[in-house]
This record gives structure tokens, C-alpha cells and sequence, in this order.
């Protein structure tokens, strides 16, 4: 085997997932993340497809069941919280076999971490500084443990992805903004509560819902329009919160109470919506995977899915070539590449009904959802978007347990 030992940096989810497949074939993955921990909070996703079907062959299904949600219905409010559309969400059952669960992504994350907890290097705390590649391999810096060298190097490091920028250059030249905002955050203790229902309010151009978690705990999901020129990234917590009560304000339904909520986090989830454009996924001897590579968008919920889908090829593409990563690094890419392209404009369609910038966008995406409640609409609406049309590839995994599969 030509290459052996890869450097993988971060631990969300294409990260552990890419761990655990290159393990499963021989590989010496090791994993570094700049946080000092697992990433606890954040938003939740709706998972099916092809990474229900790889969190099945990890032997996670019944971990996954557990801690996720079966979510009965999407329900639009008005200022007084009364319902003006909806509709319920058998529709997405029906179309993924049963396979369909709503969980955070944090939870996810853990899953798939501990997956490789105890097998895998994992540096916590660290990150990479620069990179220099030689006939053989690359010698890595990083910002705080002495240089190392690996065969590979992989970054599932995100949108923000530093290993891109070192590799590829500006963020620039990838990065698409879809003209959106969105803030997460959770508190305890909230009310009203609604049970496995994403309850939503709209205003042009703005978005707020919220969405009752396990342990007594509530989501609370901001989207609103920006000038993509000029979309906000403010860095500081105290500016995020500020932008927050700016934007929403003189909202009503719950807004003044939801925002009354941000001065007890600390943890908010604060992002443009971008999608991320390359031309090639891979340089030399670094290869990108998830949203580092193709981010097709957080509103359009496969992302997680995307990352686990990209991992376990490219896993399977160094294992069948023997490690000879240029070769392993093609078929990765000729494999997915319409896939996500696929991907990616519907995310661009879809990513417009969170929050129509007019109260006619609002009118027209709301009689879409009231008419998505007939029989056999919803379907028609969602199904090209839902059923994937990727076949998984089957590899070999020498070094896989039994018991894993």
C-alpha cells in the first residue's frame, strides 16, 4: 500500500466517518480538531438516504433511533400563533422507506466519534498552520505540536475550511452566498412547547421557528436575507446577539420572547448560507470532503449525509487503489461529482422558501405547503429532491469487525 498513514482534519461528521472507513481498510487515520472538545448544541437535521444506509453498515442505526425525533408535522404561524399552513411529514417516510429521523447534529457527531474513540489518534485542541509536500509525503505545521509527516492529508473541515484556504487559496474563489443568515441557539425551559413539530413564523425577508429537543430543552432557528456583498460574519457574540435583536425586533408572534432567551447562551450558532464550488476536490497529496468541498447549503438538511457519502468513497477509492492516491482521488471525484452537483441546485431552490423577501413570496411559498397536504402533492413536490439516486459503492474492508457491519 503506497499511502498508509492520513492526517484528517476535523472531528464534526465526514471527519470520524473517514476515520472509521480508512481504519476498515488498513489505513492509520489520525484526526485533528481545533476545538478543545465535541461540539455540543447547534441545530438539528433531517437524516435519510445514502447516510442512514452508512450509519447502518457503522452499526448505528439503533443509536441513531434513539436520540433522534420523528417530527409529525411542519406548521406555519401567524402573529398570534395561530396555523396557516402545514402539512404533516409521512410523506418523507413513505418516500425513504421509514428511514427518515430528525437529530441534532452534535448528537451525530458523538455517534460517529465514538465509533473511533480508542482506535484512532484524535488531537483536540490543535490545528494546521501549512503544509509542505514532498515525492512522498507532507510535512504538516501546526499551530501548537511539533511537525509531523503523512502520506495523505484530508480536510472535513467545513465552509470555513482552513485547509482549503492553505491548499486552493482565497475562500472567495468557492465560496457561492445564497443571500441568507441563520442563528441557532437552545435554552431550557421554554414555553409553549409542541412535540415533534418545526413550528415556524415568517416576515419578508425574515425567518424565525423553534423546535422542542429531549431533556426539556428548545431550539430556536433565526434565518433572514442579507446583501451578499455584505453579509455578516461578526465573529464577536455580543455584535451576533445585537444583529439578532435588530433584525427581529419588532417581530411578533414570539419574537420578543425568543430573543429575551439569547441573554442566557453562550453557544450561538451564527452563519452566512453559502454553498462551495470547485472545480477539483483535490491537489497533490490533500483531498478535500464535505462541506470543505462542496457545501450545498445548512438550509438544504443532507449536508451530514454528504459528508459520510464523500468519506466512505473516498475510503473505498484509496482502498481499492492500493493507496495510490492520484488515481484514488480521480474515481472520487468522477463518482460524486454530478451527484452533488444534483445536490447543490436543489439546495439553491429550496434554500428561498425559509424566508421569501416579499409578503407575495410568503403568500405563494404558504399556499405550496397548504397544498402540499393533499395526497400525492407533497410527493410530487419533494420526491426528486428526497429519493437518492446514488447507488453506494461496494468495497472491501479487511480490517472491519464483523460485528461493525
Amino acid at each position: 500500500m503506497n499511502a498508509k498513514t492520513v492526517l484528517i482534519s476535523g472531528a464534526g461528521i465526514g471527519g470520524p466517518t473517514l476515520a472509521f472507513w480508512l481504519k476498515a481498510a488498513g489505513f492509520e487515520p489520525t484526526l485533528i480538531e481545533h476545538s478543545p472538545a465535541l461540539r455540543a448544541g447547534g441545530f438539528v437535521i433531517d437524516f435519510w438516504g445514502l447516510g442512514y444506509d452508512l450509519a447502518e453498515r457503522m452499526g448505528l442505526a439503533n443509536d441513531i433511533e434513539r436520540v433522534s425525533y420523528h417530527m409529525r408535522e411542519l406548521r406555519i404561524v401567524d402573529d398570534r400563533g395561530q396555523r396557516v399552513a402545514g402539512f404533516g411529514t409521512k410523506v418523507f417516510r413513505e418516500l425513504t422507506g421509514g428511514r427518515f429521523v430528525t437529530l441534532g447534529r452534535s448528537d451525530l457527531s458523538r455517534l460517529l466519534y465514538e465509533k473511533i474513540k480508542g482506535t484512532t489518534e484524535v488531537i483536540f485542541g490543535d490545528e494546521i498552520v501549512g503544509f509542505h509536500e514532498d515525492a512522498d509525503s507532507v510535512q504538516v505545521q501546526f499551530k501548537h505540536a511539533r511537525e509531523r509527516s503523512f502520506d495523505l492529508v484530508i480536510g472535513a473541515d467545513g465552509l470555513h475550511s482552513s485547509v482549503r484556504k492553505l491548499v486552493f487559496g482565497s475562500p472567495d474563489r468557492f465560496e457561492k452566498q445564497l443571500g441568507y443568515v441563520v442563528a441557532a441557539f437552545e435554552v431550557r425551559g421554554y414555553r409553549p412547547r409542541d412535540e415533534d413539530v418545526y413550528v415556524i413564523y415568517g416576515e419578508p425577508g425574515r425567518m424565525l421557528g423553534r423546535f422542542a429537543l429531549h431533556d426539556d430543552r428548545t431550539l430556536f432557528l433565526f434565518v433572514f436575507a442579507a446583501d451578499v456583498d455584505h453579509s455578516p460574519t461578526m465573529p464577536n457574540l455580543p455584535a451576533q446577539k445585537a444583529t439578532l435583536r435588530m433584525r427581529f425586533g419588532d417581530g411578533k408572534w414570539e419574537c420578543g420572547r425568543i430573543l429575551g432567551e439569547l441573554d442566557r447562551t453562550q453557544d450561538l450558532y451564527f452563519d452566512r448560507v453559502s454553498q462551495i464550488k470547485m472545480e477539483t476536490w483535490s491537489r497533490g497529496r490533500v483531498a478535500l470532503i464535505g462541506d470543505a468541498a462542496f457545501c450545498v447549503s445548512l438550509m438544504a438538511g443532507q449536508g451530514s449525509a454528504l459528508a459520510m457519502t464523500a468519506a466512505y468513497v473516498l475510503a473505498g477509492e484509496l482502498a481499492k487503489a492500493a493507496g495510490r492516491h492520484e488515481e484514488a482521488f480521480g474515481k472520487y471525484e468522477m463518482r460524486l461529482r454530478d451527484y452533488i452537483r444534483s445536490k447543490q441546485n436543489g439546495a439553491a431552490r429550496f434554500s428561498a422558501a425559509f424566508a421569501p423577501k416579499t409578503r407575495w413570496g410568503l403568500f405563494l411559498r404558504n399556499q405550496v405547503i397548504k397544498a402540499c397536504a393533499v395526497p400525492g402533492l407533497a410527493r410530487l413536490a419533494f420526491g426528486r429532491d428526497i429519493v437518492d439516486t446514488l447507488q453506494l459503492p461496494e468495497y472491501e474492508w479487511p480490517a472491519l469487525a464483523p460485528t461493525a457491519v
